[in-house]
């Protein structure tokens, strides 16, 4: 049985806390706050209940794992799932709007057919099966295996079976998801349904790799899924799937730095001075703390993943409680369009200026009893991907900002501004935002890649969403398996079979 120390308790070091646990393995979670989760928090106030992380679940077959390999209940019945449908609305600038089901292909070439011209279902269609290619392609050495030590492999070939695009005498081939929609969708609202769902995830679609094409491929084959009562309540089903394997946590713990003996990590130094030996460090936190507590380089010289040039952007959130109840026929989740969707990619990347564009925002409204005082009420979450380095500590930007969103929502909401009640903003800097961390993708010159889950430290491994696979709730969970197999199983752990 390994002594095995655990840093932070988000949704990646807890699947590896389980998973360790239940190997035989000693466990305990030092978390400086006070609550499990990570980014996974909950909001209350009069009666109402926000999800100020995530809002809404891809690809649950990563949780189902985790709750199958450590236990005897299954996620089911831990948690109860919804399949949201239609999975968006999406409001176009325009006015024009179409709604897509949920995971039916053939249901989403008809709606698009329907609300955008005939033909526009058919090339979104044949846009999802190369993206499907791209999926097998990189599914395994992208979400399922520690990332190989040959990464450079996956960093240079592009796996997005980009169509060819003649013009004059050049042949061309999309290298990214705006050239995707202009030179294979062509159609403006093709695009923009696309773009959004690559920014999304925190990235720019003029300088993304094409393999992004997965992330909107993922959403639809898996489906989107809604957990009752909120995103927390997976987090609080997996924290007690941890207790119940007796994984011990410590709360208001903060770690100030990774004990090296022998050249190995050897345990965790808390702000207090106590240390608690260790076989194995797992560390859930960004890079550059990582690199603070232990003060030595992680990676190997000219590792590109390990410091990305640019700040990863943030995300903006709105809590809105509301009079009246939600009306019959009311969309989980609306994503309204701006008039001009690179003003807002030209500010994501170079914010400035005193009037900030209006961004795409996404509009949750979950109509879920657990979360409102009574019947009368209504709950709704706005958010938009902002640059984390606009002058957020500025009253007079936060206002602005708030403004465009409430804006834009009233597109999904009606009646908004008349039913508000109040709102709480969360802007990034403040307590329980954070940078948004994508997914990792093949092509970029390895810009997309996140760290390995192995460290030159030996003993001290990365789990969450800064670490391989990358950002997003199924990743941070696949890094929680990846982390326990290289512990349990050795260097040879090649991923679930």
């Amino acid at each position: 049985m390994a002594r095995i120390a655990v840093i932070g308790a988000g949704m990646g070091a807890m699947a590896a806390a389980a998973r360790l646990a239940v190997a035989g393995h000693r466990v305990v979670v030092y978390e400086r706050t006070e609550t499990y989760g990570g980014a996974v928090r909950r909001f209350e106030r009069d009666g109402f209940r926000f999800d100020t992380g995530p809002g809404l679940l891809t690809l649950p077959a990563v949780y189902r794992d985790l709750f199958v390999k450590t236990g005897k209940e299954p996620l089911e019945d831990c948690v109860e799932l919804v399949q949201v449908d239609p999975s968006a609305r999406h409001v176009f600038a325009d006015g024009g709007e179409v709604s897509l089901p949920n995971a039916s292909r053939a249901g989403v070439v008809a709606a698009l057919d329907a609300a955008l011209g005939a033909g526009a279902g058919e090339r979104w269609g044949d846009f999802l099966v190369r993206a499907r290619e791209a999926w097998d392609r990189t599914r395994r050495p992208l979400l399922e295996e520690p990332l190989w030590p040959d990464w450079r492999v996956l960093a240079e070939k592009e796996p997005y079976p980009a169509v060819p695009h003649k013009r004059l005498l050049r042949t061309r081939r999309a290298r990214t998801p705006a050239e995707i929609g202009r030179w294979e969708l062509r159609d403006e609202r093709l695009a923009e349904l696309l773009e959004s769902q690559v920014l999304a995830y925190g990235l720019d679609p003029r300088t993304a790799p094409a393999s992004a094409a997965v992330l909107p491929y993922m959403e639809h084959a898996f489906g989107t899924w809604y957990v009752r009562g909120g995103i927390r309540e997976l987090a609080r089903a997996v924290y007690e799937r941890c207790v119940q394997r007796r994984v011990e946590f410590v709360f208001g713990a903060e770690v100030a730095r990774i004990v090296e003996k022998d050249g190995r990590a050897a345990g965790v130094e808390l702000a207090d001075g106590t240390v608690a030996d260790a076989d194995h460090v797992v560390a859930d936190v960004d890079p550059a703390r990582l690199r603070a507590l232990t003060e030595r380089p992680l990676d190997a010289d000219g590792d590109v993943r390990a410091d990305p040039a640019a700040a990863p952007p943030a995300r903006f959130t709105l809590l809105l409680a509301l009079r009246g109840a939600r009306e019959p026929g009311a969309v989980h989740r609306t994503v309204v369009h701006p008039v001009d969707s690179q003003q807002e990619l030209d500010f994501l990347v170079s914010p400035g200026g005193d009037v900030p564009p209006p961004p795409t925002v996404t509009v949750l409204r979950p109509g879920d009893p657990g979360l409102l005082p009574d019947d009368a009420h209504e709950s709704a979450v706005l958010s938009a991907v902002v640059s984390a380095e606009a002058p957020w500590e500025d009253e007079g930007t936060v206002r602005r900002y708030t403004d465009l969103l409430l804006d834009a929502a009233a597109a999904a909401v009606p009646g908004l501004r008349d039913r508000l009640l109040w709102h709480e903003v969360r802007a990034p800097g403040e307590v329980g935002t954070g940078a948004v961390s994508a997914p990792s993708l093949a092509a970029g010159q390895g810009r997309f890649l996140h760290p390995a889950n192995t460290t030159r430290l030996p003993g001290l491994y990365r789990v969450g969403d800064w670490s391989h696979p990358g950002g997003g709730l199924p990743h941070a969970g696949m890094s929680g398996a990846l982390v326990a197999g290289l512990i349990v199983e050795g260097p040879e752990f090649r991923g679930s079979q």
